[in-house]
């Protein structure tokens, strides 16, 4: 508290909520965000990545709130500038936290892939709580990195795996711990949509100017050099191994999830990878259209193992025969079997989850609602930040569900081969030729 006043500073108010992250403080509730935010309290809220995704969590942090500077290299695509033109506009967000490093309290980063992590490592260095886009990271190390620092300077991060603040997750999760389908041994789960650059592969060789708008080295980042070429973005970047993780790292947190969180699966210890019609060696740049990776996640706690059958791009989910004839089934999302049943549900936060078939789900009673429930995830993190606690999908959550992406991207780079993951250790125990892919090396003037 400050002398007669009684009032606390946004500094003193920030600075208690940040010390407090570890120990889970609950600060007074004139602060936890309800009504009308004091101007004391507001957070001074930078975005890196001004288009797209990241223009969509900017504007989901933005109530209540200061917008004080807005990064990107594209500005051709940054519609968030223009619509908080009170922002300061940067290129390099290295530039950004030099020069306005004190008055930043909190980062959102969405940025393709392959610079969240050196976007992400540059705040939470300086101290600034995170909200970062999914997948969190571009590689295992990456993740671990990103974990690490995260604990150490205790600050307050969320994965941008928006289903994970919906109810239908914790509906699922009630189930599954109430044993609607008794043991679960088998996932499976997918996303139709096709992100590849293989039929831009023969392309690549065509010479184009750099739109000027578009500083194209910054956008490398720690990429390796390469000239440009409109194949790569904007939006295409995804299906290119250099800048994304294809429709498995950009899906996983999101179909994933709800079993990641209900049965605790943790890291799986092996992964094998199919795609018909790719070769890694001559089409190594880009992923495939389809693929079907297995992971294998060994028995935990009360469960036994569980086997987890992904399905990407042209690959299709395997129908489950026990939804009847006339019921739509999915395209993205997870069909779960136990011992007892099977539930189905869609893509974010188990949308649309019952158990199949309908007359089974009519002769179930939902279990007691036992998860605490959140309004929304980008106000996750906000109130986590003033109440000084973990958000719902922090960094402790999402690296580890992330990191399943990454091994299967790794295994997309040998498909048939089976894979046997250690993950204490952080590398492959069968095939020293995959541990080259674990944590990758940066170009030159670029680091964590």
């Amino acid at each position: 508290m400050s002398g007669k006043t009684g009032k606390t500073s946004r500094r003193q108010f920030l600075k208690t909520a940040t010390g407090t992250v570890a120990a889970f403080t609950i600060v007074p509730r004139h602060v936890l965000g309800q009504g009308t935010i004091p101007p004391s309290e507001r957070l001074n809220i930078a975005g890196i990545g001004a288009g797209g995704m990241g223009a969509g969590d900017i504007d989901g942090v933005s109530g209540g709130n200061n917008i004080v500077a807005l990064c990107d290299v594209d500005l051709r695509h940054a519609s968030a500038i223009r619509k908080f033109p009170q922002a300061k506009v940067y290129r390099d967000f290295r530039k950004m936290f030099d020069e306005m490093e004190k008055n930043i309290d909190a980062v959102v980063v969405g940025t393709p892939d392959h610079t969240h992590a050196v976007a992400v490592m540059a705040a939470i260095k300086r101290g600034k709580h995170v909200y970062c886009e999914k997948p969190l990271a571009h590689s295992v190390g990456e993740v671990r990195a990103l974990m690490q620092a995260a604990q150490q300077y205790k600050v307050v991060t969320q994965l941008g795996n928006q289903g994970h603040s919906f109810e239908t997750i914790r509906l699922f999760c009630e189930c599954i711990w109430d044993g609607a389908i008794g043991n679960v041994h088998t996932i499976y789960c997918g996303c139709s949509a096709v992100n590849s650059g293989i039929d831009a592969l023969p392309r690549l060789s065509e010479k184009h100017d750099v739109p000027p708008e578009l500083e194209w080295d910054l956008w490398l980042g720690p990429a390796k050099e390469r000239p440009y070429h409109p194949a790569y973005l904007p939006a295409a970047w995804r299906g290119w191994v250099p800048f994304g993780n294809g429709t498995l790292g950009d899906w996983v947190c999101h179909v994933v999830d709800p079993v990641f969180w209900a049965l605790d699966l943790g890291a799986p210890r092996s992964v094998l990878a199919q795609a018909d019609n790719y070769d890694p060696k001559t089409q190594a740049d880009a992923y495939p259209k389809g693929d079907v990776i297995t992971f294998e996640f060994p028995a935990k706690g009360k469960r036994g193992p569980v086997t987890l059958i992904w399905h990407s791009g042209t690959e299709k989910i395997p129908r489950a025969k026990e939804l009847e004839p006339d019921r739509k089934g999915i395209d993205t999302g997870a069909y779960v079997y136990g011992d007892k049943g099977v539930i189905m549900y869609g893509s974010h936060g188990a949308g649309g989850v019952r158990i199949i078939p309908e007359t089974a789900m009519k002769a179930y009673k939902l279990p007691e609602k036992k998860i605490p429930r959140v309004k929304e995830h980008h106000e996750d993190w906000l109130l986590a930040i003033r109440q000084g606690r973990k958000a719902g999908s922090d960094f402790s959550y999402g690296g580890p569900l992330t990191e399943i992406a990454m091994v299967g991207v790794i295994a997309l780079k040998m498909p048939g081969t089976k894979l046997e993951w250690d993950a204490q250790a952080m590398k492959f125990t069968n095939c020293p030729e995959a541990n080259a892919f674990v944590d990758p090396p940066y170009r030159t003037g670029w680091t964590l």
